[in-house]
């Protein structure tokens, strides 16, 4: 077990200026999860090969305990990698494919198949053992990948997107057997994905990157609550937070035909380059649909309605008329707005529908630098 430190590592690949990783500071904890996550080209899988050693560090360094491995071989870094794709040997076995490192070591073949075995025992490998990989599903294979990692008993396990290759069911259980597995062994893992919903799901902790900078490292929680820029807070969370640039009048953001309080940390935090606007965020679940007459209320008019048994969603867009109409947006484009509804109670497409920001759950930035100012406390008050 050890702890991972990188100090304002970067890595600049040959041949371009902006660095792949720049100056990425982050404490990953002995024994802890640690999801590295964001778009593609964030610098994510680049900052685990920095760990592991595959790739140079042209400044910085990489701690694994108490020792600097930054010109140390990836050989001797005493971590373990698990790569998207599952790199078995088809003309091996299960039991050799996870136990060729160990033989390559120079282990003894008891204590080999002694490791094996344990390791097959917790992964359900067991009766797998004399199969070759051609005879094992997707998953199958992929634990077949993690046993390999295990029976090394590194201080580090590595992991580069290693569900990407399954399919969306399979994804989803076998991401809670590697949660599962890895608080069993309390090995420290450091995991990259671009699906925020596995980092979500599956970390301590979250680190989101974007161009190779380190933008917020917390708790699921904490990412989803507090995210600390308008690009955190537009990345975490599905369906997307819906995310405006909305006009200041007085002490409100001016949204549709609705105005929406500040608070006065908010207030306060505007600068001149704001240019007396804010940028607001609000999450599908923090919008109550509400009566036509109710104060703050915002009209929607219904385009698709998403339904998941469960769930309902509506994406809609606020009458172009309306003021600030257009500059309303989140992932799916402008002028876009989602609601999760009662699955129950579902509008048609062309209906119009009311919803109010629930109190103190909309997100205030800055509309120059993205910075998060406050989340609004009062409640909305219409014209």
């Amino acid at each position: 077990m050890a702890t991972v430190t990188y100090d304002k590592a970067s890595r600049i690949y040959p041949g371009t200026e902006r660095p792949a990783v720049d100056s990425l500071e982050l404490d990953i904890a002995d024994g802890e999860f640690l999801v590295l996550v964001g778009p593609s080209g964030c610098g994510k899988s680049t900052s685990l090969r920095m760990l592991a050693g595959l790739e140079d560090i042209d400044a910085g360094s990489i701690w694994v305990g108490d020792r600097d491995v930054t010109h140390v071989q990836p050989k001797d870094r005493d971590i373990a990698m698990v790569f998207q794709s599952y790199a078995l040997y088809p003309h091996m076995s299960v039991a050799d494919n996870m136990g060729f490192a160990l033989k390559i070591a120079k282990v003894d073949k008891s204590d080999i198949r002694e490791r094996v075995e344990a390791a097959a025992k917790i992964l359900d490998l067991t009766e797998y053992l004399d199969r070759k990989p051609k005879a094992l599903s997707g998953g199958q294979r992929q634990r077949v990948a993690m046993g390999r990692a295990i029976v090394r008993q590194p201080q580090v396990f590595l992991m580069d997107e290693p569900l990407s290759n399954l399919d969306a069911k399979l994804r989803v259980q076998t991401r809670t057997q590697i949660a599962a597995l890895q608080r069993r062994l309390g090995t420290t893992t450091v995991y990259v994905t671009h699906d925020q919903v596995e980092a979500l799901t599956m970390g301590d902790r979250i680190a989101v990157l974007k161009d190779g900078l380190l933008q917020q490292v917390g708790t699921p929680r904490d990412m989803y609550d507090a995210p600390a820029n308008v690009f955190v807070a537009g990345f975490i969370g599905s369906p997307a937070m819906n995310i405006g640039t909305y006009a200041v009048n007085g002490d409100f953001a001016q949204i549709g035909t609705s105005q929406v309080a500040l608070n006065r940390e908010a207030i306060a935090g505007l600068k001149a380059e704001d240019n007396n606007r804010v940028v607001v965020g609000y999450r599908p679940e923090s919008l109550d649909r509400v009566s036509p007459n109710t104060d703050g209320a915002i009209a929607i008019q219904v385009d698709v309605v998403e339904e998941l048994g469960s769930d309902a969603y509506v994406y809609g867009s606020i009458p172009s008329d309306a003021p600030g109409a257009a500059d309303i947006h989140f992932d799916a484009g402008d002028s876009e707005v989602i609601v999760r509804i009662d699955p129950r109670d579902v509008p048609k497409k062309g209906d119009t529908v009311w919803v109010k920001i629930r109190e103190g759950e909309q997100h205030v930035f800055s509309s120059a630098s993205g910075d998060r100012l406050s989340a609004a406390v009062h409640t909305d008050k219409a014209l």
